[in-house]
């Protein structure tokens, strides 16, 4: 008779190992525990409601199903109107209730998934598949708490922003259907915004439009009137005669008694009352750039591309300088770029004026909603030393929407400088024309002239690393594109 095979033994190779009841009854358990798992990941409260308290997996599940919908309705009123997304952030109690909810939603999510392990019944499980189960459900809370951890982290970053540094003061309507902002920039640090401003600058802004115009005023100007009723008008109804335009924050401050008991820095109120003076524009809002500050916000959105025509010295003046920011155009980081802004060796300061210029608008063409998002925490924390303003926070989504529409149109720059301007005994009325004659010209109302160049040519005279000369001016200073001017 022929040998028989072994049942094990089949064509010379062992047959398989039968799976005994017990093997397959704690695999089952072991991706029952896996798919309850994946159920609270997908939808919360789902395994709950399968296997668990049935109650508790209705309310999570309910409360899901309400923030999936809010969500997504969101994301298609904002897909509809990206303003909205402006408005929403910007909204301080908003963003309160927002991460609140998203705190509440990472314990209470972490809780579901140890309650889905729970449900797993670990205890019956192998010791190899518990292992598992425990590695499994750690990761997916760990992640899906912590993702929402960190979004509070961020609503509470962008919350304390504007609480900080946005006030409650009354809010100004536009003046003849523009808000004036009054930009100065100076190196005082946190905390020491009395110091006189290096700059001064007000943004003209379409409050429909936002097209902008940059009215940019020197600092070495002097015996110029205040603004009608001001207290300053009353110590000087002649003109201004003790210091230089950027030394009216100075003699403010050390005759702080003046101006009673204003909340407002008697610096500023003075400052605003000289340009309103000057300008003839009535200012809305303040805001004071702290150029060490701005340095690190540029480094947040990740540097800066501008067009340097001449070598720019780093350091100061003469023995001081170190080193130089080398022609081309190329990206700067905030170091590069404070001193292409603030370089006076070799210069003067309407060349210097007019680099200040290409910067902001280089940063207004340049910085995209991307990299604001991507960099949002640095941007946060660098804007909050940056800036002092009196600008409300119940205004800051019109600003913000504003910026957006300027971002897409031209942005005009007027400089109250030589030769147009005798900054030693200004031309107030000439003054008042030429600023006047601007806002209508980029509002479209002014009369049609010659076409300037849109971009300076080869032949054209550099000083100070500015397209231009004292003597016949500076391209960036009377631009009605300054993309093309820089």
């Amino acid at each position: 008779m022929p040998p028989v095979s072994s049942p094990r033994v089949l064509d010379g190779q062992e047959a398989p190992a039968r799976t005994s009841a017990a093997d397959r009854a704690a695999r089952v358990r072991f991706r029952r525990a896996l798919a309850l798992m994946a159920m609270t990941l997908v939808a919360p409260g789902s395994a709950q409601l399968t296997a668990g308290n049935r109650r508790v997996g209705r309310l999570a599940l309910r409360v899901w199903l309400v923030v999936v919908a809010t969500t997504l309705l969101t994301g298609f009123v904002v897909l509809l109107d990206p303003e909205k997304a402006v408005t929403l952030g910007s909204k301080a109690w908003l963003l309160l209730v927002v991460r609140t909810a998203l705190l509440a939603g990472a314990v209470g999510w972490a809780v579901l998934f140890m309650d889905a392990w729970r449900l797993g019944q670990p205890l019956s499980l192998g010791l190899a598949h518990r292992r598992a189960a425990v590695g499994v459900n750690g990761v997916l809370s760990l992640s899906v708490a912590g993702s929402l951890l960190f979004g509070a982290h961020l609503v509470g970053v962008q919350r304390d922003l504007i609480v900080t540094m946005f006030g409650s003061s009354e809010v100004a309507g536009s003046a003849d259907g523009r808000f004036n902002v009054l930009l100065m920039g100076g190196d005082s640090g946190a905390g020491r915004w009395g110091l006189r401003p290096d700059s001064l600058t007000v943004a003209s802004i379409d409050a429909t439009t936002g097209r902008t115009v940059l009215v940019s005023l020197p600092r070495n100007m002097q015996d110029f009137p205040f603004a009608e009723g001001s207290v300053m008008a009353e110590q000087f109804p002649d003109g201004f005669d003790a210091d230089y335009l950027n030394g009216v924050s100075t003699w403010a401050q050390d005759n702080a008694e003046l101006f009673g008991d204003s909340e407002e820095d008697p610096g500023v109120q003075a400052t605003v009352s000289a340009v309103e003076g000057i300008t003839g524009l009535e200012v809305s809002y303040w805001a004071m750039v702290n150029l060490q500050g701005f340095k690190d916000l540029v480094d947040a959105v990740g540097g800066v591309t501008l067009t340097v025509r001449q070598p720019i010295p780093v350091g100061g003046l003469g023995s001081d300088v170190y080193d130089y920011i080398e022609p081309g155009t190329r990206q700067l980081d905030g170091f590069e770029t404070l001193w292409y802004a603030r370089a006076r060796e070799g210069s003067d300061d309407y060349s210097r004026m007019a680099r200040q210029k290409c910067v902001m608008n280089a940063m207004l063409q340049q910085v995209s909603p991307q990299s604001a998002l991507q960099n949002f925490e640095k941007i946060a924390q660098a804007s909050s030393e940056m800036i002092s303003t009196n600008l409300p926070a119940s205004e800051l989504d019109r600003f913000m929407s504003l910026a957006m529409k300027a971002k897409e149109q031209k942005m005009s720059s007027l400089s109250l400088v030589p030769p147009m301007i005798n900054t030693a005994d200004p031309d107030i009325d000439l003054v008042q024309r030429k600023v006047a004659a601007a806002i209508e010209k980029a509002e479209g109302s002014a009369a049609p002239k010659a076409k300037p160049k849109s971009k300076p040519d080869s032949t054209s005279a550099v000083t100070g690393g500015s397209v231009g000369s004292l003597s016949e001016g500076y391209a960036a200073n009377q631009a009605g594109d300054l993309s093309g001017a820089c």
